[in-house]
């Protein structure tokens, strides 16, 4: 295990600090739960100022949302308890539903309105004539522990999102143009998939940032818009990196690559390497790029060509505005005019898995009822509440992790540690503390080690766990009063709750690694049947933002070699480059003649087919499709449609015997081309 280092220490302190100023304050107004603004520093604070304020806004509202449903329900359904813990149950479910199809820090409003209701409304039960003040002041101590993790993070020594943002943007440009360099290269045109999936993993990493870079005072306004456009940017740089690829490798392949591309590509190289003072500019690359384009022919040598010089001018289109948004980010000044606006149009677009997000509500839903029917059938005192209490709270946790269950289990063996040094305080320190002062020197080295060690990914649950658990068992007050019992009882029902959580999330929830992944991959594979098939009507680029943002979950998952052989990483960006061609193409369809909508629409249905989904009618293969589809269109009145077919064969057949016009072709009614087909949206 790597010890903590200095920046852990720091934050150590800093939430140390932070727990005892909640404390206090709590005290100072005579909560009666102070230890909850206590342990609440230690669940809200993050290591980043920006990521600490970013949730703290939404974990406030939440917690008073919480607050509110409790009020309204624990009064009118006390009597039938039966119903009152079906209620809170699906209202926890239906807040960590929502929670998850929220990729946001605004999830922390849902999840918080969720099990809040549970930590107020369970305790609360025997006690139903006093539900508004205890809601009030457990919605006080909560929120008391958040602004005082918000303030220390950023009063003590803050480490902003904007310098981790930074680091992350320059290594990431640094890692894609060695990509392109090695694309424009004669090395490892065949091994690149694996950084490809690297490089998807980290614009995926960026948007945690996208929204806590809003909540840092050094942040400038139009820094978030830049950041939000950039990540696109670079989500869409990687489908026209991978065509470059395949364009370059297959006229090398037939030994076509053409004169004046190399000299393109001399110059791309020179530009990539060299910085804003560079002698070759964006400038300069497209006139190379438009001198080097051939005569528009049918030859398929030709065709590639074009192709590839088009996607050579997207992809420095992209490159500058990605080195242009890079610097608006970190000085935040107003955005200039971009090459490619119309990637703002994928600025919202996530995957939201549906699926894993109703069975993590349904394993919440069970684990609260079973806890709850074990608290009513057993006659449990009121400590017993613990129980249902944390099994919502450890539902609610670890509900975006493939398998919660044992991250949930980890968390529930945590409160052994946690009880143990909780013992030691309750019976054998705290008797002799007589001032704030003297506990806070008591306290310090627990949680201090606790809080070194909550950002290290070994230790973080059960560090966490042990400082929230053993603040939440030691149940500090104004006076001292220690009970033996109570104390084990409390215990027990915590571990006992989240024991139960684990094993209901084992048998509805969880999942591994590889069939999330294998799922993901499914979905995006679907997407192409929706798209030939007219029920997905967004444009090329929209539906490439769905399918790589899905792009970036797969890669965080590809963590063994085995299952990366099964789910063949290498086709994933092909893929997407066919999506977005396939699109385009139904775009480019309203406009055309009879002769060439008919022409497309057997692509269409051909590629239905060739994607697994239900054929409109008899057709040949997708590749001859595309070819006869070639040999129809008119090249040099439709060059961007006879891209789109180029891209379409180079995606899904690379490997392809190249295309070859007939010399002649009988336009009769035996033609394949003249079938009538079926009509299309």
């Amino acid at each position: 295990m790597t010890l903590p280092n200095s920046r852990d220490w720091i934050f150590s302190v800093k939430t140390f600090a932070a727990a005892l100023l909640a404390l206090y304050i709590a005290l100072m107004f005579d909560l009666p739960r102070p230890y909850w603004a206590m342990a609440t520093v230690y669940i809200t604070s993050q290591m980043l100022a920006g990521a600490t304020r970013a949730k703290a806004a939404y974990r406030i509202a939440g917690t008073f949302c919480g607050a509110a449903v409790t009020i309204l329900l624990i009064p009118n359904l006390v009597n039938a308890p039966l119903l009152l813990c079906l209620a809170i149950a699906l209202w926890v479910s239906f807040c960590l539903y929502c929670s998850l199809l929220d990729r946001t820090p605004r999830s922390y409003l849902f999840i918080l309105s969720g099990y809040t209701a549970a930590l107020i409304g369970f305790p609360a039960v025997e006690e139903p004539g006093t539900i508004f003040d205890i809601a009030v002041s457990r919605a006080e101590e909560i929120s008391i522990g958040i602004i005082c993790a918000s303030l220390m993070s950023v009063v003590i020594l803050p480490r902003t999102v904007g310098e981790v943002v930074a680091d992350r943007i320059e290594e990431w440009c640094a890692e894609a143009d060695q990509l392109v360099l090695k694309i424009c290269g004669t090395e490892g045109l065949e091994q690149l998939h694996t950084t490809f999936l690297r490089l998807a993993g980290g614009v995926l990493a960026l948007e945690v940032f996208l929204k806590q870079i809003a909540y840092e005072a050094s942040i400038k306004r139009h820094s978030v818009e830049a950041l939000a456009i950039l990540r696109q940017h670079m989500l869409v740089l990687l489908p026209i990196a991978s065509g470059i690829s395949d364009r370059i490798r297959i006229l090398k392949h037939l030994s076509a690559f053409p004169t004046e591309a190399d000299h393109l590509i001399a110059d791309l190289r020179k530009w990539l390497q060299g910085d804003d003072t560079s002698a070759v500019s964006p400038m300069i690359l497209r006139a190379t790029a438009e001198a080097a384009k051939p005569a528009p022919t049918k030859d398929w040598n030709t065709l590639l060509s074009l192709s590839l010089i088009a996607q050579i001018e997207h992809f420095i289109d992209l490159q500058e505005d990605i080195r242009r948004l890079k610097k608006h980010v970190i000085n935040g000044t107003r955005l200039p005019e971009l090459k490619c606006p119309y990637i703002r149009s994928t600025l919202n677009i996530r995957h939201r898995d549906h699926t894993l997000a109703f069975r993590s509500a349904l394993s919440a839903f069970v684990s609260i009822l079973v806890t709850c029917g074990f608290w009513i059938l057993t006659g449990w005192s009121n400590d017993g509440s613990g129980a249902p209490m944390m099994a919502a709270v450890a539902c609610c946790f670890f509900a975006t992790m493939d398998d919660p269950a044992p991250a949930i289990l980890k968390f529930a063996n945590s409160t052994i540690i946690g009880a143990l040094w909780t013992a030691i305080y309750l019976f054998a320190l705290l008797p002799r503390v007589t001032n704030f002062e003297m506990l806070a020197l008591m306290l310090a080295p627990a949680l201090l080690l606790c809080g070194a060690l909550m950002h290290h990914p070994k230790t973080a649950l059960s560090a966490m766990g042990a400082a929230v658990i053993g603040l939440t068992l030691l149940a500090l007050h104004s006076a001292y009063g220690a009970d033996f019992a109570v104390f084990v009882n409390s215990a027990f029902a915590v571990t006992s709750g989240m024991w139960i959580a684990a094993i209901v999330t084992r048998l509805i929830r969880s999942v591994d690694e590889t069939w999330t992944a294998r799922r993901l991959v499914n979905l995006n594979r679907s997407m192409l049947v929706e798209v030939a098939d007219g029920h997905r009507r967004r444009g090329g680029f929209e539906i490439a933002a769905l399918m790589l943002d899905r792009l970036g979950l797969i890669s965080t998952r590809l963590k063994t070699a085995r299952i990366a052989e099964e789910l063949q990483p290498e086709v994933f960006l092909a893929e997407i480059r066919a999506a977005i061609n396939i699109a385009e193409i139904k775009q480019a369809r309203r406009r055309q003649p009879e002769a060439i909508r008919r022409a497309i629409d057997r692509i269409l249905n051909a590629a239905i087919g060739h994607f697994g989904g239900q054929v409109h009618m008899k057709t040949r293969t997708l590749l001859e499709e595309i070819d006869a589809g070639l040999t129809i269109i008119p090249v040099d009145e439709e060059q961007d449609l006879c891209a789109r077919l180029v891209g379409l064969r180079v995606a899904l057949f690379p490997d392809a015997l190249p295309y070859a016009p007939p010399s002649e072709r009988i336009q009769d009614k035996n033609n394949p081309l003249l079938l009538e087909p079926v009509q299309r949206p």
